[in-house]
């Protein structure tokens, strides 16, 4: 699967300026999102499998589209938010622009639709990262950098297109299409600022005065039999809130606010959070128990336990809750990645050959996460494979756009496996995609 990915994700590097971003990568942020959008995907006609959902750490508010299948928020627009309804209006917004074909006839029209193209694919997963990042919420800090502001800046017409086609979609699947208004309001003004003080929402969705009438007078005139967000919408739209505030803001704030007290699930999820922060192990582990008592079979919740246990060192406890995680969350990656970490610092034969197995499975599923390839190459060392470790070390380097590296590493890996072999053939791509990448980008 790397082999497929590796020229595009070339590609995305070469296209994007060198400013740093950190993507979030969390299975259960990204399960809420999938949950979130799942009603606007069917009105639009898309699988709900078919677009990925996930989020920038930036405290700015801003949303877009990278291809057909990748939407980014940021966390600063998630948590400015004040109901699921206002978040899937947003995704509708994007998820519409995906549906009109806006990027495509963009990319068709483009002198360099080849680097278009490679900007769509946000390295599949996570847009490039650097692996070390917060251990807390699975954060990768990386080096592609937000999009260049004249690809995704939307035309007017593109933008009216997809106010109506996301309110027709928020209409059909009985959400408030008012909702829509919420987002526009906190954009009104922006426009009048100077360019480096309005958000980038504003600089890459045209906020006109016509278009804020357009968009309330289509709302007054639709006939929709809107209804409450659905009981299940609202419970991962406050899981997501929950966490996304437990680790992005300051613990005694989180544990200071009403949302945080008492005894209901998402109060008690803040607690969790913010005591790891502090940090206070034993504190958070009392409330991650009243959690696992309301929902025994929640895979997310014993891997927050795990997380908590092994960056308190407790790295049997860890590894035993990482293992019912994997077994209740059916081979999701970033559980994997963490299962074969926690095995990593358990640091028997045994403990090591079994990472081993388990990183090699999550790369398989998720070919892009360098935090998992550092682990997966300090998996082969410690199993005594320094060539398969080579080879993980110079796709790492590949993924976070250092080619001077990532050339070293794989040279080393082909000098020493078999020509032909599964791992010469990884390093072989790793070396001719390096090579190809510009001096000026090289570090």
């Amino acid at each position: 699967m790397l082999s497929r990915l590796l020229p595009l994700m070339l590609a995305l590097l070469l296209a994007l300026p060198a400013h740093a971003i950190t993507v979030i990568r969390d299975a259960e942020i990204e399960r809420s999102l999938k949950e979130i959008a799942k009603p606007v995907l069917r009105a639009a006609g898309l699988g709900t499998n078919s677009v990925r959902i996930l989020v920038i750490q930036d405290n700015s508010l801003n949303a877009f589209v990278v291809d057909s299948r990748h939407i980014f928020v940021h966390s600063g627009l998630i948590m400015r938010l004040k109901r699921p309804e206002a978040l899937q209006a947003v995704l509708a917004h994007e998820i519409a622009h995906i549906a009109n074909g806006h990027l495509v006839r963009r990319a068709g029209n483009a002198r360099t639709a080849s680097r278009v193209a490679a900007i769509g694919l946000a390295l599949s997963v996570a847009a490039a990262a650097k692996g070390e990042g917060e251990a807390a919420i699975g954060l990768a800090a990386g080096s592609a950098g937000s999009a260049r502001r004249v690809f995704f800046a939307h035309t007017r017409a593109e933008e009216a297109s997809a106010d109506q086609s996301a309110l027709r979609y928020m209409a059909s699947a009985g959400i408030d299409p008012a909702a829509m208004n919420d987002i526009l309001d906190l954009f009104r003004g922006q426009e009048a600022l100077r360019s480096n003080r309005q958000d980038p929402y504003a600089r890459t969705h045209p906020l006109t005065a016509d278009r804020l009438r357009a968009v309330r007078g289509y709302v007054a005139g639709l006939k929709a039999r809107t209804r409450p967000a659905s009981a299940e919408t609202v419970y991962w739209y406050n899981r997501m809130e929950a966490k996304l505030q437990g680790f992005l803001q300051n613990s005694k704030t989180v544990l200071r606010r009403p949302e945080a007290k008492g005894n209901g699930e998402t109060a008690v999820l803040r607690r969790a959070v913010a005591y790891h922060r502090r940090p206070a192990a034993a504190k958070a582990l009392k409330e991650m128990n009243t959690l696992l008592k309301l929902r025994p079979r929640d895979p997310y919740y014993h891997e927050l336990r795990g997380q908590i246990l092994l960056e308190s060192r407790n790295t049997a406890a860890a590894v035993q809750s990482y293992r019912n995680a994997v077994n209740l969350a059916r081979g999701e990656p970033l559980i994997l990645a963490g299962l074969g970490k926690a095995l990593l610092a358990a640091n028997t034969k045994a403990s090591n050959a079994e990472a081993l197995r388990v990183l090699n499975t999550a790369r398989g599923r998720d070919p892009g996460d360098p935090v998992m390839l550092r682990n997966l190459a300090l998996a082969h060392a410690k199993n005594g494979q320094n060539a398969m470790a080579s080879v993980a070390t110079a796709e790492r380097y590949l993924v976070i756009g250092r080619f001077n590296e990532a050339e070293l590493h794989s040279k080393r890996a082909l000098g020493a496996l078999p020509r032909g072999s599964q791992g010469w053939l990884r390093a072989q791509d790793v070396l001719s995609t390096a090579k190809a990448a510009p001096k000026k980008r090289r570090r």
